[in-house]
């Protein structure tokens, strides 16, 4: 008896989001294109772009071989501007309940699919690095357990 799992089928593309770009959504673009290659074209934007790249995102996710420190976060408005329009999108994945709210209004006028996935905020957890670290650590396994979760292995992190 063999314990076959179906997993879904990779989106053609597939958009993250959340409030900043800056530590949850680059995160799951960064694991997504390690564990699925270029199967699927990723994106991820934030509500605002008023944060850069987050260090302690960078640090957990260089953990599993996931680079991050190039990400240059963006807006909707931005990504937009810069010809991703959220229609061309098969799947918006929204990580926070702001962001999930605004992709909602967003694909009001045409069909595509949104999903939401509440992963933890690691951010705001006071000035102990350990703790800062285990937090972040937290809100990447919530990340690649959902990704996994529905599309399968892929193509394994280190």
């Amino acid at each position: 008896m063999s314990d076959h799992t179906s997993y879904a089928p990779l989106p053609q593309a597939i958009l993250f989001c959340c409030d900043h770009n800056a530590v949850r959504s680059p995160m799951a673009e960064g694991i997504m294109k390690k564990l699925y290659g270029t199967d699927c074209y990723v994106q991820s934007a934030g509500l605002k772009n008023d944060l850069e790249i987050d260090g302690y995102a960078i640090t957990v996710c260089a953990e599993v071989g996931v680079e991050l420190s190039r990400h240059r976060s963006r807006s909707f408005d931005e990504m937009e501007n810069w010809g991703d329009d959220l229609s061309s999108f098969d799947l918006v994945l929204a990580l926070s309940n702001a962001s999930h709210a605004r992709v909602l209004e967003l694909t009001d006028v045409f069909h595509t699919e949104v999903d939401f996935w509440p992963v933890v905020d690691p951010t705001g957890f006071g000035d102990d690095r350990e703790l800062r670290l285990s937090r972040y650590r937290e809100a990447r396994d919530q990340i690649i357990a959902g990704l996994t979760g529905r599309w399968g292995p892929g193509q394994g992190l280190s």
